[in-house]
């Protein structure tokens, strides 16, 4: 089983907390249709709804809220490393 995307991971946390694929996309400084894509394929990989869309609103799924919490922590361990590594000397490969 492949691991999850950090890309579409953060596109995923980003939609649930603006509630709008549009404004998720001008956090991410992206366009509305990657973020779609985005989400789109974070489900086909899972195999799983994520969002349910209705017009304009959307609401998390069940194993959409499940997934959310996952990657909150996902996405604050990876800025915990890299900060945990700021100010370590770059080695020249």
């Amino acid at each position: 089983m492949p691991i999850l995307d950090s890309r579409k991971l953060l596109a995923f946390v980003t939609l649930a907390q603006t509630g709008s694929f549009t404004r998720a996309a001008q956090e991410m400084g992206i366009t509305q249709s990657a973020v779609s894509h985005s989400i789109k394929s974070l489900e086909n990989e899972l195999e799983i709804r994520l969002v349910d869309r209705r017009g304009h609103q959307l609401k998390l799924t069940t194993p959409g809220l499940k997934l959310l919490d996952h990657a909150n922590r996902i996405l604050a361990d990876m800025a915990e490393a890299r900060a945990d590594l700021v100010g370590y000397i770059a080695v020249e490969t």
